[in-house]
Formats: structure tokens, sequence, C-alpha cells
């Protein structure tokens, strides 16, 4: 039977718990222990699917198709464990489903109420699919306190009683501020915290202590006397250079091993080899490159999370540092802007996704600047849809081309789709239906031609990618874009929707419909972002 690891957070948020969940599950797998990870989110939104990147940050998707949150892309990327639907649950969700319970006449005219039904809703969610796992760790979003997450503080709780003290572990990860007109670490932040998560019934038996300076061993003890728990089970977290060394500082600090001290475990020393592997890489680079990402949510770079590490990867994996430059699309639409000033001191040009009109003609104007000048081009979904439309106005002579998105339009190189099919079979939705849920959300399959330089790239000619978008390039276009030197060089299996476009005659000019950056692990960089560095190491050469 799994084991159960709860982390709940205080004083503040933005402490790190995904990250620490995150670091803990790979070192716990390092020692040979199966494990899964899962976020509880506290928001009334069934999915962070409809919000805004500025409100949530990224959107992660899963090959099952389920929007969750971006805590679920550390997880994959520390563990190399694929999420799914089963991973992620709101409070949106749990109420929607308890709802529509009740409306059926499940509960049996009965009272529905926060206890039992929605805490219970909370704990069959923790206990679902967790046969084939040793330890499955949990993650509370938010703060303790928070109204909202009272019902799976209260849940956790429950299962505490349920499962016994030695099937569960609580971690609270806190802060201990320092202090600078004082020159102190102040534990009484941490203090309150633990009280407050006592009053609700939870006694930690692990501390998390996030700080910016040493925390001395006098203050370490008076922690643990005034929180209950032994002096061993405090655990210094330091703020760190890079997140890659997160797993190697907590395992330094003895985390993993309080861990298992308090499950009654003994296991073997991890084999952290390719943590330390990855660091190196990281921390001693051969060289380094400049990568301009032309984006429009460049305000809050967990919007473009994912994208972030896979670059810092495809760095790790050619042996160079990856400086990112955030550029917003906007500037390029002025009527005096500047495009050469900004993009010639770049060795690559990246063209991420995103939704709606506002930036589009900067990017257009991007990937143009990169096709002329020869520069290496990444477009990634709306990426290579405006990859799509500036070949389209300016080598195959469409000069109206554009997106059904942005507006009624004569040529409608890109448009919303309302039906492709599926392993399940046809799935359709209307134009103009709700946004949740209404996109290819998933992971599909692809193929491509055999000659062309994305097969090269992955070794192999059918590939399965993960999609979240509600518009595709027009297949009716095809031709007169490939005549212009945009070959369609991947397509879905049954030949209706382009996947991959490429110039053959470009130093490195390729778009994708899907997104490749949600693939990308430390230890196995995703072939296009190694692809795409190797390219920008090239052009660096050549300035």
């Amino acid at each position: 039977m799994a084991r159960y690891i709860f982390i709940t957070g205080g004083v503040v948020s933005s402490l790190g718990k995904g990250l620490m969940a995150a670091s803990l599950a790979a070192l716990l797998q390092a020692r040979g222990f199966r494990v899964r990870i899962r976020k509880f989110d506290p928001y009334l939104n069934v999915d962070p699917g409809t919000m805004s990147p500025y409100q949530h940050g990224e959107v992660y998707v899963t090959d099952d198709g389920a929007e969750t949150d971006l805590d679920l892309g550390h997880y994959e990327r520390f563990t190399g464990v694929s999420a799914r639907q089963s991973d992620n649950i709101t409070s949106g969700r749990i109420y929607r489903d308890i709802i529509a319970k009740e409306r059926r006449g499940d509960y049996l005219g009965a009272t529905v109420q926060v206890i039992p039904h929605v805490t219970d809703a909370i704990k069959d969610f923790a206990r679902a699919e967790t046969d084939d796992l040793d330890f499955v760790l949990c993650e509370i979003g938010g703060t303790v306190g928070d109204i909202e997450s009272l019902p799976f503080i209260e849940a956790i709780r429950q299962l505490r009683n349920e499962m016994g003290r030695e099937e569960t572990c609580f971690v609270h990860v806190t802060l201990v501020p320092y202090i600078a007109a004082a020159g102190e670490l102040k534990t009484k932040p941490t203090q309150h915290s633990v009280r407050e998560l006592t009053g609700l019934g939870i006694q930690p038996d692990i501390l998390l202590c996030r700080c910016e300076k040493p925390l001395p061993e006098n203050e370490r003890a008076k922690i643990a006397l005034f929180c209950n728990v032994r002096k061993e089970a405090v655990i210094p977290a330091l703020d760190a250079k890079s997140i890659y060394a997160v797993p190697l500082q907590y395992h330094n600090e003895g985390l993993d091993g309080e861990v298992l001290r308090h499950f009654g475990i003994t296991a073997p020393l991890p084999n952290l080899d390719r943590w330390a592997d990855i660091l190196d890489r990281h921390q001693h680079p051969e060289g380094e490159v400049t990568i301009g990402v032309v984006g429009k949510y460049i305000g809050l770079q967990d919007a473009y999370k994912s994208l972030n590490e896979a670059l810092v990867h495809g760095g790790m994996a050619n042996r160079v540092k990856v400086n990112i430059r955030w550029i917003d699309a906007e500037i390029f639409e002025q009527p005096d802007a500047e495009i050469a000033a900004h993009l010639e001191p770049m060795h690559a040009i990246l063209v991420p996704g995103g939704f709606g009109e506002r930036g589009t003609e900067g990017k257009i104007a991007s990937v143009r600047f990169a096709r002329e000048r020869g520069v290496p081009f990444f477009g990634i979904c709306l990426g290579m849809q405006m990859a799509c439309i500036e070949g389209a106005r300016n080598l195959a002579g469409i000069a109206g081309a554009s997106s059904t998105e942005f507006g009624p339009t004569e040529e409608p190189v890109v448009g919303i789709i309302t039906e492709w099919m599926t392993e399940e079979g046809l799935e359709t939705r209307q134009a103009g239906g709700d946004l949740g849920g209404t996109m290819r959300l998933g992971a599909y399959d692809a193929q491509l031609s055999g000659n062309s330089r994305v097969a090269s790239i992955y070794g192999s000619t059918e590939i399965s990618e993960r999609h979240r978008h509600r518009y595709e390039v027009n297949g009716a276009y095809r031709e007169p874009l490939e005549k212009g030197g945009l070959v369609f060089s991947g397509m879905s299996p049954d030949g209706l929707l382009p996947e991959i476009v490429e110039r053959p005659d470009h130093p490195w000019f390729i778009g994708v419909q899907f997104h490749p950056e949600l693939k990308s692990r430390p230890f196995e960089p995703h072939p296009l972002f190694k692809g795409f560095i190797e390219a920008a190491v090239k052009q660096a050469r050549l300035v």
C-alpha cells in the first residue's frame, strides 16, 4: 500500500512547495521507490485552462489532455513520471461533481455538506490509482489559514486518522525571514504558522524552513522546541543558485533520510549521479548563446515556465549557457519599430504560443526577420501559425493571409476546426462554444516525412506530442505555401492536420503546432530544443 506525504505551506505563498515536492520525489525515486505527486488547488476554477497567464502562469497539459497547474511540470521534469488527469484537483472540479450528483439524486435526499461530502471527495481523489506506488506526495495549494483551503486541510487530517501515523507524513514548508536591521533570522513566523496548522488538527512531522541565511543550530533547536518536532526534522532550505541544485541540497540537509526515518524504512543511499551531471552541465558551460523569445506574456516569466526550462535543457545538452531575452512582440508593431536593433544580437529567435490577436503582427515581423537573415527560428503553436501567415503574405502572394482567430478574413490560412479524430473516435466542438475544454488537448500522433529535418532530429518518422490550441493551419493552403518554400514535414496520421512545417533552404527554421517544451526533462532534453540550441551555437560562431 502506498504511503502518503502531505505538503503544506505557511506564512507566505511562493515558498516553493512544488519544487520541494518534486525534489523529495526525485530523491525517493533515486533510492528505488515508485513515486507519484499530486496537487490540490483550492480555487473555484474547474481547471486553469481559462485563467490568464498573468494570474496563474502557464497551463501545463498532460498526455491525457488535462489542463493543470504549472507545478505538475516540475513534478514531471524532476521525476520523469508522466502526470495524469487524476494528479490535479481543484475545488471547482470537486464542487461541480458533487452538485451534479446532488441534482441526479445520488445522495438520496441527504443534506449535502462540506463534511463529509466534500472531504470524502478529496480523500477519494488522493487515494485513486495508487496501487502500484510506494509513495504518493500531495501538495496542498495556498497557505495555511486560507479559507478556501480548509476542506483540503480537514481531508488530510482525516486521512491521517484513517491510515495511521505510520502510513502518513506531514511536511510543512515555512519561512524563516532574515531581518537585515537586526542581523537576525526570525523564527516567530514559523512558530505562528505551525500553531495555526496545529489548531486545524495537524501536527507537522517535518519542517522545511526556507531561509536566505544559514540556520544556526540554536535557532533550529528553538524551532523544534516550540513547534513540537525533533531537531533533526527541522530542515534548512537555503535559496539555491539553480533549481537543479535543490535535490542535492535537500539530500545533504537530510530531508529524504528524515522522511524514511518517520516511516521506519531503511533504504540504500540514493544514486544522485545524474543530478550531479545535470548540475555540472548547468554550472560549468563551455560557451553561451542568446535566444530572443518574442512573446506577449513576458511580464510574468511563469507564463512560459516550461519553455524557459526546455531552453535550459537544450543548453545542458550542448554544454552552453542559454541567455534568454524576453521581447514584447508589440514593440515591433510601432511605426518606428527598429526590429533589427532588437533581433540582430540574437543567435536564434523563438516565437511561442499564445491566444488572441495582440502582438501577432510583431511576431510575424520576427518570423520574417529570421527567415530573411538566416537566423535559426523555432515557432511553437501560434508561432508556427504566424510562420505560415508570414510565408503566405510574403512568398506565396496571399497579401490578405490571416487567422479567423483575429476576425473574419477572406484568406483563412489559419482557422478553427470543429472536428478531429482521437483514439476514442470523432471529437467535435462548436465555433462559438465555451472556451473551457474546447481545445485539441493532450497527446496526438504525427507522421513525419522521411527526408525531413525533423525526422532526422527525432530519429523517427512517428512521434507523439502534446497539444493545446483551438486553431489549425488550413491544409487548403498547403500547395501555395510549399511553393514558397515552407514544407509541411509533419502531418496528423489521417493527413488532414499540419503538425510541423520547415524550410529546407534555411539553416534551421521549424514550426510545430504542438508544445514540445512540455516533454523536455533535464536528464532527457527534448530533441527539438537540443537541435535548436545546437543551431544557435553554430550561429554564434558566424557572428
